[in-house]
């Protein structure tokens, strides 16, 4: 596959439509990781919008600190600083709702510029064919209680050939350029991104959640299946995904331990790590 385009801040802004993100855009030839710019950004009173963005991250982290693969000048890696919670939401909505919507977005503006279906796994990793091709990080920011801010990573695998990926990596991960015989315009696919996300956000701020709960929960591929839900004390679930509270939990229905017709209630999963069992 012939290489793909750099990324360029004057190339983003022809087809940037936003209001505030991307209202400052700082592009990087390499970071450690551009949630950590971010948030310093932020700490020292970045403005709502501001985005960091980067060709290549050499700390690339994801939840619980996983390492990120991020290889040079092919995929994207960004961190977007946003503020105020709005009026239809409160603050535990918001945090909640964040990573949700953002995830949302990215797959929106995969639809809108290569015409590639994405599905999404619960609560914010992007799959394509049940391989992950994207995923994203929320960190908030709470300098103080009228300010809060939350940092929102995305990293996506865009024009990373397969045979690249480590060997690890190959039965887990994927990458936009498989469904692809030319490179992606990565500059085109980020300031969609931008655009989306600023779409979803708005709609979270002036009417809650019920229209962004739909339209995640039709792109959501958890929902219906057996999960197994690990949670951060050890402990694990089995059961049925079957549906999205209103707050953004996933909604479990697990096995009874021991055969019975009694039906158990419904676990409401706001903290854990879900994986999709083999049907």
């Amino acid at each position: 596959m012939a290489s793909s385009l750099p990324l360029n801040v004057d190339e983003i802004r022809t087809t940037l439509a936003t209001a505030s993100l991307g209202h400052p855009l700082y592009l990087y030839r390499d970071l450690p990781s551009t949630n950590r710019e971010a948030f310093r950004l932020a700490q020292n009173g970045a403005a709502h919008g501001t985005v960091v963005l980067a060709e290549y991250q050499s700390g690339g982290y994801g939840r619980h600190g996983r390492p990120w693969f991020s290889p040079p000048g092919l995929n994207l890696y960004c961190s977007v600083i946003i503020r105020g919670m709005g009026l239809k939401t409160s603050l535990a909505q918001w945090l909640s709702w964040t990573p949700l919507v953002s995830a949302l977005a990215t797959v929106e503006a995969v639809q809108q510029v290569t015409s590639v279906s994405l599905t999404l796994k619960w609560p914010n990793d992007l799959l394509l064919l049940q391989r992950k091709v994207g995923g994203i990080l929320c960190e908030s920011l709470f300098q103080t209680p009228a300010d809060p801010a939350i940092i929102i990573g995305i990293g996506l695998n865009v024009n990373v050939a397969r045979e690249d990926f480590p060997e690890d990596l190959l039965p887990l991960a994927a990458s936009l350029a498989e469904t692809s015989k030319q490179p992606i315009d990565r500059n085109r696919l980020f300031a969609q991104l931008l655009l989306e996300l600023e779409h979803c956000l708005i709609e979270l701020q002036s009417h809650g959640s019920p229209r962004l709960r739909q339209a995640y929960i039709a792109r959501c591929a958890t929902l219906g299946r057996q999960v197994r839900v690990q949670f951060t004390s050890h402990d694990q679930v089995t059961g049925i995904a079957e549906g999205l509270s209103a707050d953004g939990a996933l909604q479990i229905r697990t096995q009874p331990v021991h055969s019975s017709s009694h039906q158990m209630p419904l676990l409401d999963v706001r903290a854990a790590d879900v994986i999709h069992l083999r049907e």
